[in-house]
């Protein structure tokens, strides 16, 4: 990090150099398709580092680029939406000639794109889509409205609704669920809360499920920017309200590993799960996404119930060949275009696949494939 921090630190003086001597980024004039990779660079911009997800997410896209014979500067905003806007403006500066991009508010960046377009970098939204503007070049992301899907149907599992298929078993509660979404300015959540709540609500509808604080929208379930804390004091603050009657939570629907352990340390703290008592109230069904090492163990250890796994080396594979295609004077493959429409634009896309993982899926999807290892699981953290 050292070192990334140094060339972050560089950026401004060679913003100084390029202005003084009339020079341009290699972006804007340079033939980057006669170019070798190695006199490239590409600039990588991740939302924050506070997420076992973006680091990870930060080093497949670092790694695979430089295995492509790339220069990478790669830059953690740390949720801080100047900072990113920054950081971005003094990469162009310096010259990059792509830039792969995670958005901390996906309508925040228009200004910096516009002097990507005007030097000819060809912008590339990571994950997170970009809004309102006109320059994003392509997307790269998972189908995020069946991931919200795969959520609300790993709870209708748990809750012995339906099976894993999303097939009615008869089951017709009451059961008692409270939703809880994503930030707002992660254009990801709506796709996330919406996918879910097409198979939620026509339970809701019945009264077999049943959201006892009455906040169903997304407004009043959001999480900003994704906050593990947040989310425990939400949660908190609905058992206080909605649960002093003495009745229990069957069910939580968490979009994010992250939300999904601050609800989990709020319900441990009110009496549910294994570890509190000789009768403790039973730990809910909670759903996650990420796959995150300490959401893993907790699914091994029966407190969480599911999380979807998004594998980011592949994701990382396609943001380099949507940068390589660009670079070599191609367009990318896309396997999407009409979904995501950011506003201004229908923007190309590649989305890749998901899985729901169970506590019977550790194994089979997430050590066989090497993405941890066995030891790691158990120990709930990486090396």
């Amino acid at each position: 990090m050292n070192k990334k921090l140094g060339l972050t630190a560089l950026g401004a003086s060679l913003a100084l150099t390029l202005s003084a001597c009339g020079g341009e980024g290699a972006g804007s004039t340079n033939d980057t398709e006669n170019a070798a990779p190695e006199d490239l660079t590409i600039g990588v911009s991740m939302p924050t580092e506070t997420s076992e997800r973006w680091i990870a997410d930060g080093a497949n896209v670092e790694d695979q680029l430089e295995g492509a014979g790339y220069q990478v500067e790669l830059l953690y905003a740390g949720d801080d939406i100047p900072t990113q806007s920054q950081q971005i403006d003094q990469m162009i500066a310096q010259g990059v000639d792509a830039l792969i991009v995670a958005a901390i508010d996906g309508t925040a960046l228009s200004a910096q794109l516009q002097n990507a377009a005007d030097q000819d970098i060809p912008v590339i939204s990571y994950d997170r889509l970009i809004r309102e503007t006109e320059n994003v070049d392509f997307y790269v992301s998972f189908d995020n409205f069946k991931v919200g899907v795969a959520q609300g149907t790993a709870l209708l599992t748990g809750l012995g609704i339906t099976d894993e298929e999303g097939n009615p078993t008869g089951a017709t509660g009451p059961f008692n669920v409270e939703l809880f979404a994503g930030s707002l300015d992660d254009n990801n959540a709506g796709f996330f809360f919406d996918g879910a709540m097409s198979v939620l609500q026509p339970f809701i509808d019945s009264g077999t499920l049943v959201v006892k604080s009455g906040q169903t929208s997304i407004e009043q379930a959001a999480t900003l920017r994704w906050s593990q804390e947040t989310a425990q004091r939400r949660m908190e603050d609905l058992l206080t309200s909605s649960y002093n009657d003495g009745s229990v939570v069957n069910g939580v629907l968490s979009p994010y590993d992250g939300i999904s352990r601050g609800i989990i340390t709020a319900l441990q703290n009110a009496g549910y799960g294994p570890t509190q008592d000789a009768q403790p109230k039973p730990m809910p069904v909670i759903t996650g996404q990420d796959a995150e090492i300490a959401s893993v163990k907790l699914i091994a250890d029966n407190v969480q119930d599911s999380t979807v796994f998004k594998d980011t080396r592949l994701l990382a594979e396609q943001a380099v060949a949507a940068a390589t295609a660009y670079l070599e004077g191609e367009e990318p493959e896309a396997n999407d275009t009409e979904t995501y429409d950011n506003g201004v634009k229908v923007v190309p896309s590649y989305l890749l696949p998901i899985e729901t993982v169970y506590q019977d899926d550790i194994q089979s999807v997430l050590i066989d494939s090497g993405y941890y290892t066995a030891e790691e699981v158990a120990a709930g953290q990486t090396d």
